[in-house]
């Protein structure tokens, strides 16, 4: 993620004002007619876009994140989390109760596995495709058989980069959650209550 006071040279409490002279200051040697590279010129066009708009602005600030100027990984990160924060949101249990982010947590993981375990099931039906390939005798005329079965081949490529890219997101998802810990009520031993014996 870029930062944009970072990129502008400018201090998070900076005001419109100190934020516009700091852009048009860059802007004069950074322009690409002025001899400045245009990716960078680009980049710095956008932070100063998202830091003159005070709703994207306090978004960025509250977050550290703005879509405009975040890393594709790190969106695909962000959307893996939004769909476990409606979860926890939507979990009944009384706050304070249970440790939403261990729950975060423990979810990815699983994510990950289930999603290890699906590329290693794919690699497997891929081997036994050209494994069929390989012994497949070709015809003279037009190779439908084999065709098929090449195209299947691709296909489940595809599906293994696609869960690998997956992997990577919610890899991402977890990164995101370092530094975060969870206060839990404290219950004292002599509030819990035992099950009573049978007599």
């Amino acid at each position: 993620m870029i930062d944009p006071y970072e990129m502008l040279n400018v201090e998070r409490e900076a005001d419109e004002a100190a934020i516009k002279a700091a852009y048009r200051k860059l802007a004069k040697s950074e322009h690409p007619d002025a001899g400045g590279d245009a990716d960078r010129f680009a980049k710095m066009s956008a932070c100063y876009e998202l830091l003159k708009d005070p709703v994207r602005r306090k978004v960025y600030d509250d977050t550290g994140y703005d879509p405009q100027l975040a890393e594709p990984t790190d969106l695909k990160g962000l959307m893996v989390l939004e769909s476990l924060v409606n979860d926890m949101i939507l979990d009944e249990r009384e706050p304070g109760s249970f440790d939403p982010v261990a729950s975060l947590r423990r979810k990815l993981t699983d994510d990950i596995l289930k999603a290890r375990f699906h590329i290693l099931e794919l690699e497997r039906h891929r081997g036994r495709v050209r494994k069929h390939i390989d012994r497949l005798g070709k015809r003279p005329e037009a190779d439908v058989l084999g065709s098929m079965l090449r195209a299947r081949t691709q296909s489940i490529t595809d599906a293994i980069r696609a869960s690998e890219t997956q992997i990577q997101a919610i890899e991402r998802a977890y990164s995101m959650l370092d530094g975060y810990s969870y206060e839990m009520e404290h219950v004292n031993d002599d509030e819990i209550e035992l099950p009573k014996a049978a007599e």
